[in-house]
Formats: structure tokens, C-alpha cells, sequence
């Protein structure tokens, strides 16, 4: 029976190449399939695609490859802390908006959107050949970095007004705009840049393909940055309207760092806790545990109003949200690890699956 194909990673043209070139020079058959073979010019990356049997081999390799990536030396300056705000120019911006430059207000930070277009540097066949691009491809690529600039200047006089009507603070701000996949662009600005905060939104209208799945899942599993998800759907206007925080805790001391950045974060003054332990067993250490954590933030943080809960599950995100909604919290914070390749592609965290079935605020950090 022929070895099926399976997709190992989608990446830009230029990554996928890189990481070709190398599994080939290890005797891995690879091949390269556009995303969109019918509409070229609007595909996020490229699959690379191996023969199934090859995969543990190819992870192992991959793996390797994008953690030289990251380690590659920082370019950015840290002399002013950042806001970063992804867009895409989807309806929600506004809510996106408002919440970055609350936050930068909060963090005395400067805003800085971040824009990740589509280029169509190349065309794949259907019978894995590459084709030169024509005159008209070109002319393609001009429109489409002249619409986004248009966009930019659009934005950036309703931003202006808005400011002068008071609606938002008067915070600096700042576009980028960078070629590429989204993901990919948005976390290796963050590695060379550290932004303070990265607040974005939940469904753009460029939606991703279903192999990868939302980007700010994407964003939220890999970054070393705190993350903001802005649902669509969420009731929330405004900071202001943040009174009930959920903490996803698993008893790590990391867990007090984290929580104190949300405390930080989302002060006010009648700002409500509820501290929440999922496990699939109900044990009494895990009480002994949640109550001493609210002992210790009642005797740290007296202005805080706090509730311990023990959920039984692990990761059952229908779980976790009934039981947001079922108690008014605004927002859901917890503190997760950076997930290795193989970890992303086969056992999605809870931040991925909260992002794509709950329509409540997460701030997700990686402490």
C-alpha cells in the first residue's frame, strides 16, 4: 500500500524551502503544496508534505530548525514598553482597539499594529511545479501593499479623532506591516521585540485554514509574550467593565508571577477572583492547595474579593466555560508553557481550545 502524504508544518514560501532543502538532505522525501492552487494570491503559506512514515523523523528535525530560529538574537529596543495589536481590518477592530490602548495606558506603553499581508511570490501547479510569476502578478503585489497602506491611513485618522474626542487615551501609535504568514510574522516580532502585552482578536476575516486553526491560538500556544483574546462575540465595552476574573491554576509557583501580572493588569477596585483547579480526581491535597492560595492573596492583596472552585476535569473546555458563564466572569487568565512542535500538532492546549469554543476574554501568559 503507498505511504500516504500528511502535512508536517505550514510556513512562508521562504521557511518551507529552508526546512525542504534540510529534511531532503536527511533522505525525507518532501514536497510543497500551495494552500489555494484555484486563488494563489490569497494563500497564507505553503504545506510542506511528507510520506506518513517519515513524520516522527521529520518532527524531530523541524523541531530542531525553529528553535535555531528562536534563538536567533534580538533586534528591538526595549526602551519603551509595547502594546502589540495583530489586524486584519475586520469589523471587530474597534473593540481590539480600545482594549490595546487601555492597556498601553495601564503599562505607560506605546501601540503598535501589526499587519502581516498576503504576497503572491509564487505559484505552486497541481503537479508540484514552480511557475514564474508574469507582469500581472506583479501588478497584483502592488495592490495589494497599496490597499493595505490605504487601509493604514484610514485608520490612523479614525484613531486621530477618536483620541480627540476622548474616546481612547492619547497613547502613541505606530504601524507595521510585514509579508508573510501571520502567525510566523506575529511571533518573530514579539521574540525580537517583547512587547508588554499582545492584544488580539478571535475571529478575523481572513480565516485561517483548518490545519493550523485560528491564529491567535497559534500566537497564544508559541509566545512568550502575555496574550489578550478579544472574542467577537463578548459582551465587554471596556476595562472598566472587567469585575470577575477566572485564574486557571495548577498549584505551580509560576502561577503566583501570573497572577500577580493580572492583578496588575486589571486593578480596580472591586475586582473579584475566583481561583480554579481542573482535575479529572477529586483529591484532598487539591483543597488543602486552592485554600492555601487564597489565604495567601487574602493576606497579600486584602482589597480583593476571592473564590477557590475544584472543576472535575482536566481540559474540558465545555466544562470550564459553563462554568464562566454559569458564575459572570469576564475574563479567564491562567498560565501556560510554550508547546513544542509535536505538542501543537497532536495535542492542542487549553488556550487553543478556549479560543475556538468560548466567546469569554483569555489572558494567557507564559511565565
Amino acid at each position: 500500500m503507498k505511504d500516504k502524504l500528511v502535512t508536517l508544518a505550514i510556513r512562508t514560501y521562504q521557511r518551507a524551502q529552508m526546512i525542504k532543502s534540510v529534511l531532503e538532505e536527511n533522505e525525507i522525501d518532501t514536497v510543497i503544496h500551495n494552500l489555494n492552487l484555484e486563488h494563489p494570491e490569497m494563500a497564507v503559506g505553503v504545506r510542506v508534505r511528507i510520506k506518513e512514515s517519515d513524520l516522527p523523523r521529520a518532527l524531530k528535525i523541524v523541531e530542531e530548525m525553529e528553535s535555531a530560529w528562536e534563538r536567533e538574537p534580538a533586534t528591538g529596543s526595549n526602551s519603551t514598553p509595547q502594546v502589540l495589536i495583530p489586524i486584519d481590518f475586520a469589523d471587530q477592530i474597534q473593540k481590539v482597539t480600545d482594549f490595546g490602548f487601555h492597556f498601553a495606558d495601564i503599562l505607560a506603553a506605546e501601540v503598535v499594529f501589526i499587519y502581516v499581508y498576503f504576497s503572491p511570490a509564487f505559484t505552486i501547479s497541481s503537479n508540484n511545479d514552480i511557475s514564474t510569476y508574469s507582469i500581472s502578478d506583479s501588478e497584483l503585489l502592488r495592490r495589494i501593499i497599496s490597499s493595505a497602506n490605504a487601509d493604514v491611513e484610514n485608520m490612523t485618522n479614525l484613531i486621530h479623532a477618536r483620541i480627540a474626542k476622548g474616546e481612547i487615551p492619547n497613547i502613541p501609535f505606530r504601524f507595521v506591516l510585514r509579508e508573510g504568514v501571520p502567525e510566523d510574522q506575529i511571533l518573530d516580532y514579539c521574540k525580537r521585540n517583547e512587547p508588554a502585552l499582545v492584544v488580539m482578536g478571535t475571529h478575523g476575516k481572513k480565516l485561517s485554514n483548518g490545519v493550523i486553526g485560528s491564529v491567535t491560538a497559534e500566537v497564544m500556544e508559541a509566545c512568550s509574550s502575555p496574550v489578550f483574546a478579544v472574542p467577537e462575540q463578548m459582551d465587554l465595552q471596556s476595562t472598566d467593565d472587567i469585575k470577575r476574573v477566572a485564574f486557571l491554576t495548577n498549584f505551580d509557583q509560576k502561577d503566583l508571577i501570573a497572577i500577580d501580572r493580572v492583578i496588575s493588569l486589571l486593578a480596580s477596585d472591586n475586582l473579584e477572583i475566583y481561583f480554579i483547579h481542573a482535575s479529572e480526581k477529586k483529591q484532598a491535597w487539591n483543597e488543602v492547595m486552592l485554600s492555601g492560595i487564597k489565604t495567601y492573596f487574602a493576606n497579600h492583596y486584602p482589597q480583593l474579593i476571592t473564590n477557590y472552585e475544584l472543576l472535575n476535569s482536566s481540559d474540558s473546555p465545555e466544562l470550564i466555560n459553563d462554568y464562566l458563564v454559569n458564575h459572570h466572569i469576564n475574563v479567564l487568565a491562567f498560565n501556560t508553557r510554550k508547546r513544542n512542535l509535536f505538542a501543537r500538532l497532536f495535542n492542542p492546549g487549553l488556550a487553543y481550545k478556549m479560543v475556538l469554543s468560548s466567546d469569554i476574554p483569555l489572558l494567557v501568559s507564559h511565565v
